[in-house]
């Protein structure tokens, strides 16, 4: 698909993405002396598996030092805004793409651990989501337009991407549309918005009423980890509190999701899921990686629908290595 003319921006603000900012007030000084836990993962059958749980009590770790940033606003057709962070640097690009809970404060666990490991980090919220806006529905570009919007005004040549949850239909949406410009792709705690009627009677089978009504960190966090940091639980809640915008509205995606379209995707992908997942328990995500040319299948231990908070060691750890295994410089 022919690209716009990539233009990089010469107005981002520098500034130091705070914690404070990022898991905001009471919760933040709960976090920054418990922090998230210390996960470990174990992989799929067709992996060599990592350790499993110690049996050890849970000992969560502190929030990491976050990486000076500069953040933009990037303007998005239809009058709205893109609120971005980037760490910079000449490292390759790894951009962030958030569950529908959080926002582009969704990533304090990964941000300077990605960053140390050599990588330029990118998180952004997408439209009507913390700090960004929302702008005209009926002018508005799909999610994954959006993001080549954003790639292009950061520079972006080659990057990659790695979508959670609600993040996982947009990556794999922008996999579709634009594939020669990612590196990898990795799809963490997503039903990955597959419309064939087959999984929809699945998946919804797994969220009988009353789930839709249950609190969103019992849907959204794994039992352990709710039982385990209470205090991590507080500063996601805190996060998931600011995630939507008054003028939030549903994006539609640029291609229909199906197994059959899955299949057309030629680049790496890795798929993690949680053992606790309601949503993509491990059984979803296999059946899913039998229609993509998944290298790597991975369940996190003692997590949920969002492992790349709830055991961030684990998650930054398969992500890491994924990343190096498919650098430009390996092709």
């Amino acid at each position: 698909m022919k690209r716009a003319k990539r233009m990089r921006d010469d107005h981002g603000t520098p500034s130091a993405l705070s914690r404070r900012a990022v898991v905001g007030g009471a919760a933040l000084a709960a976090l920054t002396a418990t922090g998230a836990a210390a996960g470990t993962a174990v992989a799929a059958p067709t992996d060599a598996a990592d350790t499993a749980g110690t049996g050890l009590p849970w000992e969560p770790v502190p929030l990491p030092e976050q990486r000076p940033v500069t953040e933009y606003q990037v303007p998005v057709a239809g009058g709205g805004s893109l609120w971005c962070w980037d760490t910079g640097g000449d490292g390759e690009p790894v951009v962030l793409l958030h569950p529908g809970s959080g926002s582009g404060e969704s990533w304090p666990y990964q941000q300077p651990v990605l960053a140390a490991a050599g990588y330029r980090v990118i998180g952004y919220s997408r439209r009507g989501a913390y700090r960004s806006v929302a702008g005209t529905r009926a002018e508005a570009d799909t999610a994954s337009g959006d993001l080549d919007t954003l790639a292009d005004h950061l520079g972006l040549d080659r990057f990659h991407l790695s979508g959670s949850a609600a993040g996982g239909p947009v990556a794999l949406d922008y996999a579709l549309g634009y594939e020669d410009r990612l590196l990898s792709l990795t799809v963490s705690g997503s039903i990955m918005g597959v419309q064939d009627a087959a999984y929809l009677e699945l998946t919804e089978a797994l969220q009988p009423d009353p789930f839709g009504d249950l609190p969103v960190a019992v849907k959204e966090l794994g039992p352990s980890y709710r039982g385990g940091d209470p205090d991590g639980v507080a500063a996601w809640l805190a996060v998931n509190a600011r995630a939507r915008t008054a003028d939030a509205f549903p994006q539609s995606l640029a291609h229909t999701v199906t197994w059959a379209a899955l299949e057309t995707l030629t680049l790496p992908v890795q798929l993690v899921t949680g053992d606790g997942d309601l949503y993509s328990p491990p059984s979803i995500m296999r059946l899913n990686a039998q229609h993509l040319r998944a290298e790597r299948t991975h369940v996190v231990a003692e997590a949920g629908h969002n492992p790349h908070w709830e055991q961030p060691a684990a998650w930054n750890r398969l992500l890491i290595a994924f990343l190096r295994r498919h650098g430009a410089r390996r092709r």
